[in-house]
């Protein structure tokens, strides 16, 4: 059986690079309504923020803010910082390597054999990613992203703010268009193709290799209908924005500006209803950004040893960068949507693989859950040492979104103490 499989698979590999089927399930059949768009946006700060401008020492509602949840302070209901969570299996000699289980709760990230499952944006695409003209949106501002498929294979991130911006938003040449028509048209054919295979096939295998068999061709039958969607949104007019297309930041060092980037251009497609599953991977530079006061890299900051030079300059950059946070929830929640607005129909979550970047600590994430009709304004805290799973809180997250289920990757229910408004 996996000889034959393995045929079909190259089959549709000949003129399209198709993704291993398995990644396209079944998705909720595609709803209009204004008041069932719900949005999540997941940010990866790689390095983390330095602890104690972060966490509070109080909790519950009546905490005092920190340094860095100062700058939120105009939004101090809309938000819920969260201390204690970790993803287990994890350890500190791959602590940067665990960028890559940071969305898909994945054990033993970077260590020898290793194998990463799906990310929380792709299982959320798989129920609601056929409602909008893209899927999920991943960006990224240093290279990798977050994104991974069902099978485990990364997502190429997106780097480039002016070409995301120009495939969201600009016209393609008619050419173009047909091109991309008669791309799809082919994988139609191509998948009429195997379907036919499959059907001459079925009758020679036993009980297990249909039951297998079977399995691939839901696969394929969720592909044409993605096919399908992509042919008709390419019909469809791409939407219009005020707004300029943006410039690349060539200076790999400016993480801040190249942050803004990212959030500016996940503003607009939140706005335009082009995604509603948006992940990002800010920046940490080796080098030392243009910011007035800093004179080392981000990296090297972050792996201060208490250094009190290294740990002055490294509030620097981690008050701007949460100044860009500030910023984006303001513009969310500035963007009204019918009675309400985009910030309360978006969950935004802000984290990182590291809960201490110095000690290259994978315990105690700093985490930040931002609107999403949640009830916000505290400080959930759970015991570092025996916390319930991260992916925990992707089942709320999940379940804001109006996908129906109580299970992702290892996490055992929704987040205590995290309810909805």
């Amino acid at each position: 059986m996996n000889v034959y499989r393995r045929q079909f698979l190259r089959a549709a590999g000949i003129s399209m690079a198709l993704p291993c089927l398995d990644f396209f399930l079944p998705r909720q059949a595609m709803g209009s309504a204004v008041q069932s768009r719900r949005r999540m946006v997941c940010i990866c700060a790689p390095l983390g923020f330095y602890p104690p401008n972060f966490f509070p020492e109080q909790t519950g509602r009546d905490y005092e803010l920190t340094t860095h949840l100062e700058l939120l302070s105009d939004y101090r209901d809309d938000f819920t910082v969260i201390s204690g969570l970790m993803h287990t299996g994890n350890s500190p000699g791959f602590a940067h390597q665990a960028t890559a289980s940071f969305l898909t709760g994945a054990e033993g990230a970077g260590r020898p054999g290793f194998r990463n499952s799906i990310s929380l944006d792709q299982f959320a695409a798989e129920h609601i990613g056929d409602q909008t003209r893209f899927p999920t949106l991943t960006l990224s501002g240093e290279g990798l992203g977050l994104a991974w498929t069902r099978t485990g294979a990364q997502i190429p991130a997106d780097n480039s703010p002016s070409q995301v911006f120009a495939r969201l938003f600009l016209k393609g040449a008619d050419d173009e268009v047909q091109a991309q028509l008669k791309r799809l048209e082919e994988g139609r054919s191509i998948l009429d193709d195997v379907r036919s295979q499959a059907a001459d096939l079925r009758a020679s295998l036993g009980a297990n290799d249909r039951e297998k068999l079977d399995e691939y061709m839901t696969s394929v039958r969720d592909l044409e209908r993605r096919l399908h969607n992509d042919e008709q949104w390419l019909k469809r007019p791409k939407p219009i924005v005020d707004a300029a297309p943006p410039t690349d930041i060539a200076n790999a060092s400016d993480l801040i500006g190249r942050t803004k980037l990212l959030f500016d251009l996940t503003l607009l497609t939140l706005q335009t209803d082009s995604t509603r599953l948006v992940t990002i991977m800010l920046q940490g530079s080796t080098t030392a950004p243009p910011i007035p006061g800093v004179s080392l890299g981000h990296h090297d900051l972050s792996h201060h040893g208490k250094d009190p030079n290294k740990l002055e300059q490294l509030q620097i950059v981690e008050v701007e960068t949460m100044k860009t946070v500030r910023d984006f929830l303001a513009k969310l929640k500035q963007s009204r949507e019918d009675e309400s607005n985009l910030l309360d129909r978006t969950s935004v979550f802000l984290g990182s693989n590291l809960g201490d970047a110095s000690s290259h600590s994978v315990k105690n994430l700093p985490v930040l859950l931002a609107g999403g009709g949640f009830r916000h304004g505290q400080h959930l805290a759970f015991d570092p040492d025996n916390p319930p799973p991260l992916c925990n809180l992707f089942v709320s997250m999940l379940q804001q979104l109006g996908i129906e289920t109580d299970r992702f990757a290892n996490a055992t229910g929704t987040l205590a103490g995290l309810g909805a408004a």
